[in-house]
């Protein structure tokens, strides 16, 4: 699992029947201490109503087809929890 912000979204009229009503949301893997930027972003399908600069949980691979939403859906990335805080070693680095 990925911790990720969500910085933008794509929007396409044209998808495979397999990801139709989709969301499908820009993330871009964050450091969970600093939340600065860790790696190039991607897209991911939006399984909780992820919105623009929330800090989500993404699971990516084999695992991003194992929601309820998701399941045997062409996906390599999808969004399955917004996160409402981060605490490491007992100190808070992150409050929604």
């Amino acid at each position: 699992m990925k911790v990720c912000k969500v910085i933008g979204n794509v929007v396409s009229t044209e998808k495979d029947e397999g990801i139709k009503g989709f969301k499908l949301l820009i993330v871009e893997p964050v450091d969970m201490v600093d939340l600065k930027p860790e790696s190039a972003p991607f897209v991911a399908i939006d399984a909780v109503g992820a919105g623009e600069d929330e800090v989500v949980l993404v699971v990516t691979g084999s695992s991003s087809r194992l929601t309820a939403m998701t399941k045997d859906r062409p996906t390599d990335a999808t969004i399955q929890a917004i996160i409402d805080f981060i605490q490491i070693k007992g100190k808070e680095t992150y409050r929604k």
